[in-house]
């Protein structure tokens, strides 16, 4: 269950940046409907993969590993940093370029 965290935490992130970058991307086109509700989505994904994340590190309490928590932290700490900062600085872009075209 533990990889399976792992993997939906990667995905959920991925999602979490993709889908700004299609706003930014479609900002061109005369379809602006939906860029609320892809950044909603965006920043929800986000959140679900920190959750995944946090959810990970329980089971491995839970399961007494503290020597993989000790391991794996410092480097789940800044991941989860990039991942939370590049979300929150792709969708403020989105809302500066769309803020003007709000219908």
């Amino acid at each position: 269950m533990i990889g399976w965290l792992n993997v939906g935490s990667l995905v959920l992130g991925l999602i979490a940046w993709i889908l700004p970058i299609v706003n930014l991307k479609s900002f061109t086109k005369h379809f602006h409907n939906n860029w609320v509700a892809l950044s909603m989505m965006s920043m929800s994904a986000c959140a679900i993969s920190l959750f995944f994340q946090i959810l990970n590190s329980y089971n491995r309490v839970k399961m007494e590993d503290f020597s993989a928590l000790m391991d794996i932290m410092g480097v789940r700490v800044f991941v989860v940093a990039i991942l939370l900062i590049g979300t929150i600085i792709l969708n403020v872009m989105t809302l500066i370029v769309y803020r003007n075209r709000v219908v």
